[in-house]
């Protein structure tokens, strides 16, 4: 097992670890109040959120079995090298325990708030549905072959084919209404920071151990890094520059309204 060359390292390391897990805990909150505020959902892709649970609960099952199992540790180290570090912080863990339960949360606020004619597609249905059937899959074959690593590995490479996917429809669905009101940039500005710190954390480990296969190690902690910044930087573009929020525009002076009745003397009821 290896160990930190540099104190200073190790701690800037664990600062970026954390910020990120703050940032992104607390990335989950501003689309909560605003529904609560709101009592709707109406402008929040369900696609996205039910994809988001699958990607949050593939990524928690992972960094648990890397971070507590022994015997992933150890097929990990005869694969990279004894002298490697395990790419999985306890941050890791932490931000995707809190992320399944707050994700969990806003899906009981989408069955309980107005949501207009919005539903889950079919589509994501069919996605969610075939992705944990490969999983399984996956889980009888590692059973039979004892093969921990590369299963956890699958679940690692479900949350990042997730995270690339679950965008896509809460960016399409801006760009058909041309607004974004529904949709907090909160949790985009603040995913975008845990996405930056996440990164930095990864690289500053990789710096101190003087090799790269940090990010290859952990490949889907690098590519939800990369994928969240792509897509955060995209909703920024969305919400500020396309589909900026018009302010009303006032009056100078109220003209007298003459109020005419909608059923005439003529008319019965």
């Amino acid at each position: 097992m290896s160990s930190w060359n540099s104190t200073g390292l190790e701690v800037l390391s664990n600062v970026f670890g954390w910020i990120a897990f703050v940032a992104w805990s607390i990335s989950f909150y501003p689309q909560v109040l605003l529904n609560y505020r709101r009592k709707s959902v109406v402008g929040l892709n369900f696609d996205f959120v039910v994809l988001n649970l699958t990607k949050h609960s593939s990524y928690l099952i992972y960094n648990v079995s890397v971070y507590f199992s022994s015997a992933v540790q150890r097929q990990y180290y005869k694969k990279y090298g004894s002298k490697q570090m395990i790419p999985v912080a306890a941050n890791d863990v932490a931000f995707s325990s809190h992320a399944v339960l707050l994700t969990a949360f806003t899906l009981f606020q989408i069955a309980i708030y107005d949501r207009g004619s919005q539903t889950v597609s079919k589509i994501t249905i069919a996605i969610v549905t075939g992705a944990w059937m490969i999983v399984a899959i996956c889980v009888v074959i590692a059973i039979q072959t004892h093969s921990w690593l590369w299963l956890v590995s699958c679940f690692n490479m479900l949350q990042v084919s997730m995270t690339a996917i679950k965008y896509i429809p809460q960016a399409i669905m801006n760009f058909k209404r041309k607004s974004t009101t529904g949709f907090s940039i909160g949790n985009i500005l603040l995913d975008l920071l845990g996405g930056l710190t996440n990164y930095g954390q990864m690289a500053v480990q990789s710096f101190d151990q003087h090799s790269s296969v940090n990010f290859f190690g952990n490949i889907g902690k690098t590519l939800l890094s990369l994928v969240s910044i792509f897509f955060d930087v995209l909703f920024i573009v969305q919400h500020y520059l396309l589909y900026p929020k018009k302010k009303p525009e006032r009056s100078p002076s109220p003209e007298p309204v003459n109020h005419v009745s909608l059923v005439t003397s003529s008319q019965h009821v």
